[in-house]
């Protein structure tokens, strides 16, 4: 016997009925994106390695520790399975010219990879759903995108959501905040753990986003970003919370909120949760203004979000807001194999009037005892069972049996109904 192979780490499989959860969720989202009119781009998952080295920054976590990166053995080619959306996606704006007409609202969704400690909600292989406009300046867009987020909890029955939002304010701005932070931390080196002093001058930021609680007092006291945001950045972040505050969306000015990517300034936010634990961020983003210049584009500004999936539907789980698993409405009882032909025929009428059959299968041993194959369409959660015996099919009919006292539909009781209107009666069914 062959050796049993497993799937790669942090990397899952995934079946019904938590597949059909998946489905949902991206349906509800697609509806959003609709009603906000957001259209969808799908980008390559193999990206070169300079759009993350470039876009995300060198220094940061990501590119130092996490991605999955290669050589193309044809070409030398040096190669990345995506982290993150973004930077693929303005990388694909910027090669096709999407913006020679104007601003554009995109969204996409899909598997990113990251090489970290898989937990609970986080995975090796990972999925997204971002949002993104790109070519817009103002703040009613960074307030757009939150409401957005806010509406999705909302139609999701989710609670236990907080919003926390921040300025990161322009490039010089944090050049000034920089220098303020690196000259406090160094005077506290001897409270600094490892990881603060590798970033100490390479990325001093990030150390306010430390989950060391032996350094959260140093933290408390550093230097504020705020402190250090000039008038046009001021005017930007107390627009959008009026905005916000207009639209009755509740936040937390979180001054210690920073991104893990180089490329955001001005407004940043995060949607986190006490549900999940210890990684609480179910929605992140902000403004990323400099990103398609950094890339290679012509300067326009940009702003979006991006969503884990997992998390949310780990928090679906926990908060008992998935849906009930789908059922078929009928399952087709086949007691001979003789009238196989016939009754496919029906059940594609059914199906193209838009009933869901589940059909019983036999196999070399028949196709199973009546008594068993009602069971099995007890047990498939069908709402009707619909009979195709010797009879039956003799008189050109089928026997409908209701199989859940409070199936919906038209029918309630066991009835005959003709194969030759069945696109008619097919509503009955629903």
């Amino acid at each position: 016997m062959a050796e049993k192979l497993s799937a790669v780490k942090g990397m899952n499989d995934i079946f019904a009925p938590e597949s059909a959860h998946w489905e949902w969720l991206e349906g509800k989202i697609r509806d959003l994106m609709a009603r906000y009119a957001y259209r969808n781009v799908r980008t390559p998952i193999v990206e070169p390695t300079g759009l993350f080295v470039r876009g995300l920054g060198e220094v940061t976590d990501i590119v130092e520790k996490e991605m999955y990166s290669f050589e193309d053995r044809l070409n030398g080619e040096q190669l990345t399975l995506r982290p993150e959306a973004t930077a693929g996606v303005v990388r694909a704006v910027i090669e096709h010219n999407q913006l020679y007409d104007g601003p554009k609202r995109l969204y996409y969704m899909g598997p990113m990879f990251r090489h970290e400690r898989p937990q609970r909600g986080r995975y090796r292989q990972f999925h997204q759903v971002g949002a993104e406009a790109l070519g817009f300046t103002g703040p009613d867009v960074d307030a757009e995108l939150i409401v957005m987020a806010a509406d999705l909890w909302a139609e999701l029955g989710l609670t236990d959501i907080t919003l926390e939002i921040n300025s990161l304010g322009q490039p010089a701005e944090r050049q000034a905040h920089r220098q303020a932070l690196i000259a406090y931390l160094e005077q506290h080196a001897d409270q600094l753990d490892e990881d603060a002093r590798r970033r100490l001058h390479s990325n001093p930021l990030r150390i306010l986003d430390t989950k060391n609680p032996a350094m959260q007092a140093l933290v408390e006291a550093a230097p504020k970003l705020m402190d250090h945001l000039g008038a046009e950045s001021l005017v930007h972040f107390n627009a959008l919370r009026g905005l916000l505050d207009a639209q009755g969306i509740a936040y937390r000015i979180n001054p210690r909120l920073v991104r893990g990517m180089d490329y955001y300034n001005l407004s940043v936010f995060e949607f986190v949760t006490t549900s999940l634990g210890a990684q609480g961020t179910v929605c992140a983003g902000g403004r990323y203004d400099g990103l398609i210049a950094q890339i290679g584009g012509k300067p326009a500004p940009a702003v979006g979000w991006a969503l884990g999936v997992e998390r949310i539907l780990e928090l679906l789980k926990a908060q008992n807001r998935l849906p009930a698993s789908p059922a078929p409405d009928c399952y087709a009882i086949v007691p001979q194999a003789e009238g196989q032909a016939t009754v496919m025929q029906a059940l594609r009428v059914l199906r193209q009037a838009g009933v869901s059959v589940l059909m019983h299968a036999g196999g070399p041993d028949g196709q199973g005892s009546m008594k068993s194959q009602f069971k099995k369409a007890d047990a498939s959660g069908a709402r009707y069972a619909l009979i195709f015996g010797e009879s039956e099919l003799a008189a050109g009919q089928v026997a409908v049996k209701p199989l859940r006292a409070d199936a919906p539909g038209a029918i309630t009781e066991q009835t005959l109904l003709p194969l030759t209107d069945a696109s008619v009666w097919a509503t009955r069914l629903r």
